[in-house]
């Protein structure tokens, strides 16, 4: 596939990598000389210096031969007016452009985005996901990572393993034996920050952190089996006022009604904004690096600190200061990936990368087959899939023994209909399942083959 990125930031770079990694043929335009000079060294990608909105750079990009334009700069406005040149000019059948500015977004101008106006066929709002991600990540305690799939029937959870787990250092063949009622399935373990997808005979250790797939309604029995019994947070502050801590803020208002949420913002115009939007939230205007701030954001009572501001080095700062004075939980957001590494030596609990969530909603629209949802984890190394078995599939018929499909694939849970199935290596698909698996990238292309139309079908 054919792709061209408009924008070499971290976002586009982070981009740029997983695609060049799964053999796509990617150019990338940037108007920094510096940022395409350090993505071309680093990547297997065609960079380009000029405006990605530019006819002539597009036209050099070959956007006439592109199967999809991915629009990631800094600037809303040259995110649309680069897909309307691709479409326009160069009919690109694919167009996703990053927009941040939520005003775009509202309603009242939806047809803005039509076909017949600016024709961008996926509007990714990067700021109002991490804030999505963040509430799912309060939701389940313990849990570094909560990603639902089937309308939410089905969570793939991310756990980091303490010396308290009961089941380390157990065979997984046997936690079926053990736990006989619990419908889950181990779908990955990281270890040494490689992902590997476990067989029976593998014991999880001390450190790990798991991915496991569970039905909806047996997620606090699977976390309390993994070692992780912890509350709900009714207490929370946030840090960063933004457009992040903002949609977090009008989330849990309106999702949790006993909730006491305060947020910390240091500037003035950003704080009036957040008092004005908000209405069971205290607004406090203020550095969250200040000690008696914190104090009057009363910190050390709150259960949860979760900082979002625009600086990594202040929501690290700020989370450690918190969890010095008695807060209980920490989560970060951190867009340098320097820093996600220090996280279990500096002591926060969950970091987030908004790379990540970006990323998963772009790849998303280039898989193929009946692909439902995804979710890319650990910088690309793996997804997490939901797609459909529909009747030409290859899938209807066979057994998950049938498909050989090694240490490359994990199917997680079944949905079918009303039920939800654990499975095992004689469980047979049928068309219309709904299915949730993990596969390491280099095997991404072989799923897609699972899951699409025979050809002989027709």
């Amino acid at each position: 596939m054919k792709v061209i990125v408009c924008g070499a930031g971290q976002v586009g770079f982070h981009i740029a990598k997983h695609l060049a990694d799964q053999s796509n043929d990617v150019t990338v335009i940037d108007t920094s000389q510096k940022l395409i000079q350090k993505i071309s060294e680093s990547l297997d990608v065609q960079g380009i210096v000029g405006h990605a909105s530019d006819p002539t750079m597009l036209d050099r990009a070959m956007a006439s031969d592109a199967d999809l334009l991915v629009a990631v700069t800094q600037s809303d406005e040259v995110n649309m007016v680069a897909c309307q040149v691709a479409h326009s000019i160069f009919k690109v059948p694919t167009k996703i452009a990053r927009i941040r500015n939520q005003d775009y977004l509202k309603s009242r101008w939806a047809d803005l985005f039509a076909r017949t106006a600016m024709p961008i066929d996926v509007i990714i709002s990067p700021e109002v996901e991490v804030a999505e991600a963040l509430n799912r990540r309060l939701k389940v305690p313990g849990a570094f990572n909560m990603l639902p799939f089937v309308n939410g029937r089905v969570r793939v959870i991310g756990m980091h393993l303490e010396e308290n787990c009961p089941v380390v250092d157990t065979p997984l063949r046997q936690l079926t034996e053990l736990f006989p009622k619990l419908r889950s399935t181990v779908m990955a373990i990281v270890r040494d920050n490689k992902v590997f997808v476990p067989t029976g005979r593998d014991q999880m250790q001390v450190s790990d952190d798991v991915y496991i797939a569970v039905e909806e309604n047996m997620t606090d029995r699977t976390m309390a089996v993994f070692g992780h019994e912890e509350k709900a947070a009714r207490r929370v502050t946030i840090v960063g006022g933004g457009t992040v801590g903002l949609h977090l803020a009008e989330l849990l208002e309106a999702e949790q009604k006993d909730i006491i949420l305060k947020v910390i913002e240091i500037d003035e115009a950003r704080a009036t904004k957040a008092a004005e939007r908000l209405h069971r939230t205290i607004v406090i205007n203020g550095d969250a690096l200040d000690r008696d701030i914190q104090m009057e954001a009363n910190v050390a009572e709150s259960e949860t600190i979760v900082a979002v501001a625009d600086d990594d080095e202040v929501n690290i700062l700020a989370s450690l200061l918190a969890k010095q004075q008695g807060c209980a939980r920490a989560i970060t957001l951190m867009n340098n990936p320097v820093y996600g590494m220090l996280v279990g030596s500096l002591g926060i609990d969950v970091a987030l990368d908004p790379r990540e969530t970006t990323v998963s909603s772009i790849v998303q629209h280039m898989r193929r087959g009946r692909i439902r949802d995804l979710q890319s984890i650990r910088e690309g190394q793996a997804e997490i899939i939901e797609a459909e078995v529909i009747e030409s599939s290859s899938l209807v018929g066979k057994s998950i023994k049938d498909l050989k499909l090694h240490n490359d694939v994990r199917v997680g849970m079944i949905v079918r209909g009303e039920d939800a199935i654990t499975p095992k290596s004689d469980t047979v698909f049928e068309a219309g399942d709904n299915v949730v698996v993990l596969v390491l990238s280099d095997h991404v292309k072989k799923l897609e083959q699972l899951f699409a139309a025979r050809v002989d079908f027709f």
